[in-house]
């Protein structure tokens, strides 16, 4: 989904020299043709899970295959090895809403230095949808609990944002 408070945080990143990124457990071929138009986020800045390619040549031009085999899978421990894979270094800040992100969380705030965990907690059932512990939607249970434990920024969808979508007055 395409949150507004996202778009406005990812400008203000870029606008003060930092390098922004997707990690998705999502794929990353299909993320990567629509990231840059909406997120502002290049195809080489994408982090997904992929499934395993070859090359071969085809009537005598160059092709990839996709196989019917999964590759990666960028969710819960694939994530920090995600963006090691792709990155090559610790992030400071991280950003999420599901315990599909937990271990990013808790890999990035290892690191020295100042550090940034902020889950976004769906709670506007109105605007948007609500989930946490006991959900169908999302699952939202293990990164709460070490939030509070850990001091982790947890934002309140529903108290904490203006506006959910672009295109909401």
């Amino acid at each position: 989904m395409v949150y507004q408070p996202m778009l406005e945080l990812l400008a203000y990143l870029r606008v003060n020299d930092f390098k922004t990124f997707i990690v998705s457990g999502g794929g990353i071929e299909f993320m990567r043709p629509w990231t840059e138009k909406i997120y502002g986020i290049p195809p080489e800045q994408v982090i997904g899970s992929s499934i395993k390619t070859k090359f071969e040549l085809c009537n005598g031009k160059p092709v990839l295959i996709r196989l019917p085999e999964v590759n990666f899978i960028d969710d819960n421990v694939g994530k920090p090895v995600g963006i090691q894979q792709h990155v090559g270094r610790r992030p400071i800040a991280a950003f999420g809403n599901s315990d599909g992100d937990l271990q990013m969380f808790q890999w990035i705030t290892a690191g020295k230095g100042a550090r940034l965990a902020l889950i976004v907690h769906h709670t506007d059932a109105e605007r948007e949808w609500a989930y946490d512990r006991k959900s169908s939607v999302g699952q939202l249970d293990k990164a709460l609990d070490e939030a509070r434990v850990k001091d982790w920024t947890v934002v309140n969808m529903k108290k904490d944002w203006n506006k959910v979508f672009a295109w909401e007055k």
